[in-house]
């Protein structure tokens, strides 16, 4: 088969299942309420991260200019780590291009094939790549379930052990059992690994340190810094002798050019408002508690609400009926559902004013009521 017989093959299932993607370009003056993004605290377009972003492009200039082990690594890069180690209660941190890039690192650079990693089943993509990468063994337990887990690593022998899970898992939009999996962890001499992607600034600094985990040296964390903190980029943080083997051996940190000065400085001054403004996630947690119950759904630990359509087509439908009455919700559609259900992605966002906010939820209502009643 020809190349391009199989790409028309690929698209055309694609079309017929309702799965196709495309790319849609917004206008930086676009008025659409937009509850698709992840700017949850409304922090991408706030004066003081705009103006971090500003500096420091002045200052370092548009790139890192190189990979962080050559000449790419940055006073800024330091300053960002640091800020972030103090703030989420870890010894050390290390900044990576993306969040794709932390979880890939850490993963791949820690297991090998004399590991067994146990990963939830409803853990991020990229988690998933990383062990692929890593060539380990996997167990993929079912969703938060503690008991599978202790399972699962009993049954390790000898090998090294691993954990993947999320502190709120997007789709659900629920909190995984983290002190339970710690103690687990702890008792089988495994290595938790925790993405706050969507835990960090919803909840301070994240639900590993509101559990009282964090410090732990069995307890890693990954961050992303394009959610809650409006920028980009992602961490590690844990002990200073993992951060030294990142270093020396994740190749997504080695080969990569350092994190972009605007997008460090962005974060930092994010961080530093976060920092100083401790009741800023307060409101987005208000909306989420409403606007569940004004859809009849149940409310997330996290800033993304996910309302269960009846198929793929309905979905789109209903996310097209939202934008056409200047709404713009996401959809998730198989294969992005971890159990295969389609539903509206609604992230709520900390940055739209109360009149856009009841524009907005009056919208979803009337959308959902006549799509999914």
């Amino acid at each position: 088969m020809t190349w391009e017989r199989w790409l028309a093959e690929q698209a055309e299932a694609r079309e017929s299942s309702a799965l196709t993607r495309v790319l849609r370009p917004r206008a930086a003056d676009d008025a659409t309420i937009d509850l698709a993004g992840n700017d949850y605290l409304g922090l991408a377009r706030d004066p003081r991260v705009v103006a971090g972003a500003v500096s420091a492009a002045r200052q370092w200039g548009g790139g890192a200019g190189a990979s962080r082990l050559v000449t790419g690594s940055l006073g800024l890069h330091a300053d960002l780590e640091r800020e972030l180690a103090a703030y989420l209660g870890q010894p050390a941190a290390l900044v990576f291009s993306t969040g794709y890039h932390a979880n890939l690192g850490v993963v791949a650079a820690l297991a090998d094939r004399d590991t067994l990693v146990v990963s939830d089943a409803h853990v991020h993509a990229s988690l998933i790549d990383a062990v692929r990468l890593s060539r380990a063994d996997v167990a993929v337990v079912p969703h938060d379930d503690v008991d599978a887990v202790r399972r699962a690593l009993a049954s390790a022998g000898d090998r090294r052990t691993m954990v993947l899970v999320e502190s709120v898992y997007s789709v659900l939009g629920d909190a995984a059992s983290l002190v339970e999996l710690a103690a687990v962890c702890e008792e089988s001499s495994a290595l938790l690994v925790v993405d706050e992607a969507h835990g960090l600034g919803l909840h301070g600094p994240g639900l590993v340190a509101s559990s009282g985990l964090a410090g732990l040296p069995h307890v890693l964390v990954t961050a992303t810094l394009s959610k809650a903190l409006g920028s980009q980029g992602g961490a590690v943080l844990g002990p200073q002798a993992v951060v030294d083997h990142l270093v020396n051996r994740a190749r997504p940190f080695i080969f990569d050019t350092g994190l972009a000065p605007a997008s460090a400085g962005a974060a930092l001054a994010a961080l530093r408002v976060l920092v100083s403004s401790p009741d800023l996630p307060v409101l987005v947690q208000q909306r989420i508690r409403d606007l569940a119950a004004s859809l009849g759904v149940e409310p997330s630990v996290g800033a993304v609400l996910s309302v269960p359509m009846p198929s793929p087509t309905v979905a789109l439908a209903a996310q097209a009926a939202a934008l056409a009455q200047g709404v713009r919700v996401g959809c998730f559609r198989p294969p992005s559902v971890p159990d295969g259900v389609s539903r509206l992605r609604i992230t709520v966002n900390a940055g739209l004013s109360e009149d856009d906010w009841s524009r907005a939820v009056a919208v979803l209502v009337a959308v959902v009521k006549e799509h999914a009643p």
